[in-house]
């Protein structure tokens, strides 16, 4: 699970717990101007099966999911384990194209990213 934050024009992904080992981060952020969009998605783990190529971390079947992934020809980093939970942050100009990251209230943090996107 991630906590995530907005300072300073910046979104702030801080992972928690043993996800830093297994995505092998401890933080991510990354600039506003550069989130191109945020949803929720209950329904994203039916990708896990077409994750593409593991480039670091870790996946353990449906149950862990952590980490940076070649994926449609960009790279994707995840760390989901309930995907009921699960956020999508879609980005460009980022070494990352997509974060796909478990969050405690997606609704409140779909809210909070599009509220400071909207600022």
């Amino acid at each position: 699970m991630v906590d995530l934050s907005v300072e300073d024009g910046t979104l702030v992904l801080v992972l928690e717990g043993l996800d830093k080992l297994w995505a092998m981060k401890s933080r991510l952020e990354v600039p506003l101007a550069n989130v191109s969009g945020v949803r929720a998605d209950p329904e994203i783990t039916g990708e896990k099966g077409h994750t593409g190529l593991k480039l670091t971390g870790a996946r353990l079947g449906e149950r862990l999911i952590a980490g940076s992934f070649r994926q449609d020809g960009g790279t994707v980093f995840w760390d989901v384990h309930d995907a009921s939970k699960a956020i999508v942050i879609d980005l460009h100009d980022e070494h990352y194209a997509r974060l796909i990251v478990e969050v405690e209230d997606p609704a409140a943090a779909v809210a909070k990213v599009e509220a400071a996107l909207a600022s």
